[in-house]
């Protein structure tokens, strides 16, 4: 079974293919070119480097949100096209699940954090069961102050991580003491082999969908559609 997975939700351009449970390849960018500029030269590198191309895959996957309105476009329709032009399934991975999934195996709860604008977040808390990641919280599109409360009612250590981690860690720490960690770089931010991992047991469990099927999670709508619907209803 071979998956190519993406992750375009934040600033961090990330692909990788998942071979029989092995990740064979994974290019990321956190820097320089917009998404549209850098994914598809980024997969043909990727295809190029482990001597594969799309029509070796077996399904696509991609994390689907909640994030980066454009980002989370742009991966997901590249997704689907490839998905198309190969006649092969897709998997929507959660980007929350796949950013707490780089923590596999940790005892503390893990806490991803998307910025949001505005002292808001996309996020939810986890903890593993073993290797089973297992939700504590619905997903969130909350202010930071809400998102301390709620992890001050749970017992245990909390791990950040995600592009807001470090931005409110001074904020973290003052409400919620020496409970508070952020992880290290190298599992902080989007990592598409977390993305390919997911979907590969996504698939183990006989879950598949249609390219046509596949569309971003959003969580809440963009700035653009608030200050339209604000215009209609003024």
């Amino acid at each position: 079974m071979r998956i190519l997975a993406l992750d375009t939700s934040t600033n961090v351009a990330t692909a990788a293919i998942l071979e029989d449970d092995v990740i064979i390849g994974e290019y990321s960018c956190n820097k320089g070119k917009t998404h549209s500029q850098r994914l598809m030269p980024m997969v043909q590198s990727l295809f190029e480097s482990v001597g594969l191309n799309a029509a070796d895959m077996d399904a696509f996957a991609a994390s689907i949100g909640p994030g980066s309105f454009t980002g989370l476009r742009i991966g997901v329709t590249t997704v689907k096209a490839m998905a198309f032009a190969a006649q092969k399934p897709v998997v929507s991975v959660y980007t929350l699940d796949a950013l707490a999934y780089n923590l596999a195996g940790s005892k503390a709860i893990i806490c991803p954090v998307i910025d949001a604008r505005n002292n808001q977040v996309y996020t939810a808390a986890y903890k593993f069961s073993g290797q089973k990641l297992e939700k504590l919280t619905d997903y969130l599109g909350i202010h930071i102050n809400e998102l301390a409360d709620i992890l001050d009612a749970m017992e245990g250590d909390i791990v950040f991580l995600g592009d807001a981690a470090k931005m409110h860690k001074t904020f973290f720490e003052e409400r919620l003491g020496s409970r508070v960690a952020v992880a290290p770089a190298n599992t902080a931010l989007a990592r598409a082999a977390s993305v390919a991992v997911l979907a590969g047991e996504i698939l183990k469990e006989g879950i598949q969908e249609n390219c046509y099927d596949m569309k971003p999670f959003y969580l809440r709508k963009s700035q653009a559609e608030q200050a339209l619907k604000g215009k209609i209803h003024d």
